[in-house]
């Protein structure tokens, strides 16, 4: 660790409001770095106000994601790590595909451009956003019976539906409309730039029994990456869902995180 704080950026997905990373941003302070949880573009402050509000978010794309997060990551400085789940993964890859950041960890990220694998639990998790062309420009919400079935599958329903209760929020669609046409769009912005070199280490995170990004997808994600010289690694928690930054079995998640940015000097 350097003598100054190294910054770190967290980076949440869909239906989960940027304060969800409290418990980490905690944790992360604690062990010496100097963590910050910014919302997406337009994201209002609070988990009240956003559902208040699902039209502030509205017809966000991945390529206003990246930048904005772009632009909060280099105000912080070369040495920021880039830390997201599910599309905060995503977005994490491809801002340190950019040369952005000194390393990243991608937790459950969604699917990039060149991953194949399309599960039928995934097809499911996607359905209340895609179901729907015309959510293409919308903020769409999940109801607790589709987040348990997305997000707290490994958890009991009175935890998921806790956890539905403390910290969805509406999210844009178009990001989903966006992966999953990215192998048939050439120049999609879920392109990740995997060949990149040099770049800071990734580590990839899945949870075994995931049903939005499930661990053949994130198995997958890595393949992309075998042309690379960098450090890339996989990381599996056995019969874990997409809750697995939020629900009570967290700080193990944490934990493995900040083992590996130790051992690779970050």
């Amino acid at each position: 660790m350097p003598e100054t704080p190294r910054p770190v950026v967290f980076i949440h997905g869909l239906w989960l409001h940027a304060t969800s990373w409290e418990p980490w941003v905690e944790r992360f302070r604690a062990a010496g770095y100097e963590p910050v949880a910014p919302g997406w573009p337009n994201e209002p402050a609070s988990v009240a106000e956003a559902r208040a509000n699902p039209d502030a978010v509205a017809n966000i794309g991945i390529d206003e994601a990246a930048g904005h997060f772009a632009e909060i990551a280099k105000g912080l400085g070369e040495d920021t790590v880039l830390i997201g789940h599910s599309f905060g993964g995503l977005l994490a890859e491809k801002l340190l595909g950019e040369g952005i950041g000194a390393g990243a960890v991608a937790i459950d990220p969604a699917q990039i451009k060149g991953v194949l694998p399309l599960p039928l639990a995934q097809l499911r998790s996607g359905f209340p956003a895609l179901g729907n062309p015309a959510n293409l420009h919308r903020a769409v919400s999940l109801t607790a019976a589709q987040f348990r079935y997305g997000f707290g599958n490994a958890v009991d329903e009175a935890e998921s539906d806790a956890l539905y209760e403390q910290w969805t929020i509406p999210s844009p669609a178009r990001p989903l409309f966006q992966a999953a046409a990215a192998n048939f769009v050439m120049h999609s912005p879920a392109a990740v730039d995997t060949k990149r070199e040099p770049r800071g280490p990734l580590l990839l995170i899945s949870g075994t029994a995931d049903h939005t990004v499930p661990d053949v997808v994130t198995r997958s994600t890595l393949k992309q990456y075998r042309d690379s010289m960098a450090v890339t690694e996989l990381r599996q928690f056995e019969g874990r869902g997409h809750s697995l930054t939020i629900d009570h079995g967290w700080g193990d998640v944490a934990d493995a995180v900040l083992e590996w940015l130790r051992a690779q000097g970050l």
